[in-house]
């Protein structure tokens, strides 16, 4: 069973990923009118912290 302020972390760990994650990929967005390369790199890490922001969503939705 999961503490209260261990689900707050996780909670604000999600979110924090989310935002994150959704800021670097329109980053991404932007450099890539300079450099492609870099600009999809950016845009494929932001995906990705996306992506887990959206994982620890469903991960707090299970703990108890």
């Amino acid at each position: 069973m999961a503490t209260d302020t261990n689900k707050l972390r996780v909670e604000r760990l999600a979110w924090i990923c989310i935002y994150g994650g959704l800021l670097t990929l329109v980053l991404g967005m932007f450099l890539q009118r300079q450099d492609r390369m870099l600009g999809d790199s950016f845009q494929i890490g932001g995906t990705a912290v996306a992506g887990i922001g959206a994982g620890l969503i469903w991960v707090r939705s299970l703990m108890k």
